[in-house]
């Protein structure tokens, strides 16, 4: 087997990356699913609309400011922008753990926003081009990874002690942001220093030119996003599982797609990208669709164990064909450019999943997104993907 691509990310200091990444995403996992909900309400006796609010606030200035950072990832060193945004983060966490008021856990939870995109837009300006799939892969693992085991372990805590609940979120917020002062402070991502007018007009070029993609980027997020606030009781009233067997579910859907990223990304990079994304939103949005027809719950876990392979098969390809309209010296914005316009369809999906499932069910939620998922892959069958840079077959 070829270790080559996994090798270079160990280069250059990109292990210290990954385990920052890792740290980072651990909190994420654990503050926007578990500990925000549960310390908030229990802890400091705060309403549920709170709680919502304060989530959203995390969303917004995680997604409003991925600009720019990427603006700042172009004009300052690395250690710099992800040392001030860890210290963000840092300052957030350690404010909701008092804040009984609830502007206060609002602005809490919106100032921890602020520091979670640098770390994950500076390692996908770091991959190697020849082995993006593979290197993409392996970053949504730790991505993966992080983001689930951080709720479990949370919960576990959270069910002993609210208080180390919290000190074990700033503990590892503080690992995180002492670990970014040994990051090296020069740039060195090769950037050019091109004013900013003129990278904005670089980056409406690359827009322009891919622009038909652009719908695409909002509904796929779009439609992952109105199956968030539904899913627990989806499958609750639909698929008749207790709390137990839909946390298997999920863990079931999260480890087959934590094993397919990185196999799945070898293949893209040798193979091209179209088919990983026509085949992978193809099949996601036709089992979605047919877990609305109330399978067994034997049957179910066989329908997560195949969303996970296909959401493994779509994740590189698609993040390695949006590396083809990064410009080459404006990284970090151009990933900041389309991590915003990527998370708008993700803000918007909640609300509207769960105003739909008010008005209809649950069930018709999921009809939706599938459907929308198989529209997404039927769009793909007819794009011109010869526009695209290094989608020729790698010849083996």
């Amino acid at each position: 087997m070829n270790t080559a691509p996994v090798k270079q990310l160990r280069e250059s200091h990109m292990l210290l990356y990954i385990v920052i990444l890792f740290l980072v995403e651990f909190v994420r996992g654990a503050a926007l699913i578990s500990f925000l909900s549960i310390y908030g309400h229990k802890a400091l006796g705060l309403n549920l609309d709170v709680i919502g609010a304060a989530i959203t606030a995390a969303y917004l200035t995680d997604t409003a400011l991925k600009l720019a950072i990427g603006y700042l990832l172009d004009k300052l060193s690395v250690r710099t922008v992800v040392n001030g945004g860890l210290l963000c983060s840092l300052a957030g966490i350690a404010v909701l753990g008092y804040a009984q008021t609830p502007w206060l856990f609002i602005t809490a939870a919106a100032v921890y926003g602020i520091g979670i995109s640098p770390i994950w837009i500076v390692c996908l300006t770091r991959i190697k081009e020849e082995s993006r799939g593979v290197q993409m892969g392996f970053l949504y693992t730790i991505w993966l990874v992080g983001m689930g085991s951080g709720p479990v372990v949370i919960n576990f805590i959270l069910d002993y002690s609210y208080s180390w609940a919290y000190w074990t979120l700033l503990g590892i917020s503080i690992a995180a942001w002492v670990l970014s002062f040994l990051l090296v402070s020069v740039r060195e991502m090769h950037i050019d220093r091109v004013p900013f007018r003129e990278q904005l007009s670089i980056l409406g070029s690359r827009l322009r030119e891919m622009k038909v993609l652009l719908p695409g980027m909002v509904l796929q997020t779009l439609g992952a996003g109105m199956l968030l606030p539904i899913l627990p009781t989806f499958a609750s009233h639909s698929l008749g599982m207790t709390p137990s067997q839909y946390s298997l579910l999920l863990t079931v859907g999260g480890a087959f797609t934590v094993i397919g990223l990185i196999p799945m990304g070898r293949l893209a990079d040798r193979l091209g990208k179209k088919w990983f994304l026509v085949v992978g939103f193809l099949i996601f949005g036709i089992v979605l669709y047919s877990m609305t027809r109330q399978p067994s719950i034997g049957l179910a876990l066989v329908c997560a164990l195949i969303l996970g392979l296909s959401y493994a098969a779509v994740l590189p390809a698609w993040n390695a064909l949006l590396a083809a309209y990064v410009p080459a010296g404006q990284q970090g914005l151009g990933w900041g450019v389309f991590s915003t316009v990527e998370g708008v369809g993700g803000m918007i999906g909640p609300y509207l999943g769960g105003m739909l499932a008010t008005q209809f069910s649950e069930s018709w939620v999921v009809r939706v997104a599938g459907t929308l998922f198989v529209l997404i892959s039927l769009f793909y069958v007819f794009f011109p993907f010869r526009l695209f840079r290094g989608e020729k077959p790698v010849v083996p």
